[in-house]
């Protein structure tokens, strides 16, 4: 069979839109781009996702926009947005997910006051 040269584009339905592909580590298995929907691969869903425990271990986040010919490891912002989540419902970071939120973010981090 003779090859065209095509490939399947990952690429959402849109004149302009941003999407997050979550880079997720199986252990022994290796690691992947996780497969979504494409529809489910924005932002909100994304950091939502995180936060239900739907990654086994996230590592990394790539965001990347076809229009505007730009990618980014966006892996800090995510975990930035997750822990101010947390912090503004007084809930701690679960558990599923503190590795990536202090690896990317840092440790949550509380000032003290000094009493005079």
């Amino acid at each position: 069979m003779r090859s065209t040269g095509w490939t399947p584009k990952v690429v959402p339905y849109g004149a302009d839109q941003t999407v997050y592909l979550v880079i997720d580590r199986f252990g022994g298995l290796g690691t992947v781009y996780r497969e979504t929907e494409v529809e489910r691969t924005d932002l909100e869903t994304i950091v939502s996702d995180f936060i239900s425990g739907q990654f086994n271990d996230p590592i990394r986040i790539v965001a990347l926009n076809t229009l505007e010919h730009w990618s980014d490891d966006v892996s800090a912002d995510i975990a930035t947005e997750i822990q101010t989540r947390c912090d503004i419902e007084g809930v701690a970071v679960p558990e599923h997910i503190r590795d990536f939120v202090d690896t990317h973010a840092g440790p949550a981090r509380q000032l003290t006051l000094r009493l005079a």
